[in-house]
């Protein structure tokens, strides 16, 4: 089923989590780990979507050979 967990592994797991955590807490737990998920997966569309460019811009302004100095852009010194 899951990676090789049949039915009685899946089930013991869920009692074991069940007897950890209580009844009342595992729909609070399901709720914010659904949240999570959704939240990584809204960022990752984000990212692939178009807010790349972002990213790399930032690494073409930190790069020292592509920014000239004054004594180069003033030109040649005169007697």
């Amino acid at each position: 089923m899951f990676g090789g967990l049949g039915m009685w592994e899946l089930l013991l797991i869920f009692f074991i989590i069940l007897l950890f955590f209580g009844a009342r807490r595992l729909p609070e737990i399901g709720n914010s780990l659904g949240k999570g998920i959704r939240e990584f997966k809204d960022s990752v569309k984000e990212i692939e979507g178009g807010s790349g460019a972002e990213i790399s811009g930032g690494q073409e302004e930190a790069s020292p050979s592509s920014k000239t100095t004054e004594s180069e852009t003033a030109g040649p010194a005169g007697p």
